[in-house]
């Protein structure tokens, strides 16, 4: 797992072209403010243990938003920060189960449109907590 988390004032997405076509297509942009966008890349080597996964995410996600005040996440798929890729089958549930955990820790919790190549525009604070990177 790579995880690259983004403290942003202003987050916002535009679907712009649609990679996997199994998934649900969904052509409305969105734009969040004061929101921890979590950037992330599921390994290969992961799909050995979704539970444990699972948890250091949610638990890197909580800590980040926390350092940086807010209970607002948002997570992307960003399968560009590592040469190993976990199946798009496994991300997408990881991504339904550590939203599911986020909301029920009450983390107002969005996912971008999964199986999209996506416009966007991320404003984040010059400030050592708005970024963050974790490799586990």
């Amino acid at each position: 797992m790579k995880l690259l988390m983004v403290y942003s004032t202003q987050f916002y997405y535009n679907p712009a072209i649609k990679s996997l076509i199994e998934y649900e297509t969904i052509e409305k942009e969105a734009e969040f403010e004061n929101v921890l966008v979590a950037f992330i890349h599921a390994e290969m080597e992961d799909e050995e243990n979704l539970a444990g996964v699972e948890k250091k995410l949610v638990k890197n996600i909580k800590w980040a938003a926390k350092k940086n005040e807010t209970k607002r996440v948002i997570l992307h798929s960003f399968a560009h920060l590592s040469e190993s890729k976990a199946s798009p089958v496994f991300t997408k549930e990881l991504f339904d189960k550590a939203e599911a955990r986020l909301k029920n820790a009450d983390y107002e919790t969005w996912q971008t449109p999964f199986g999209y190549f996506l416009d966007l525009k991320v404003e984040a604070p010059g400030v050592s907590q708005a970024r963050i990177f974790k490799s586990f």
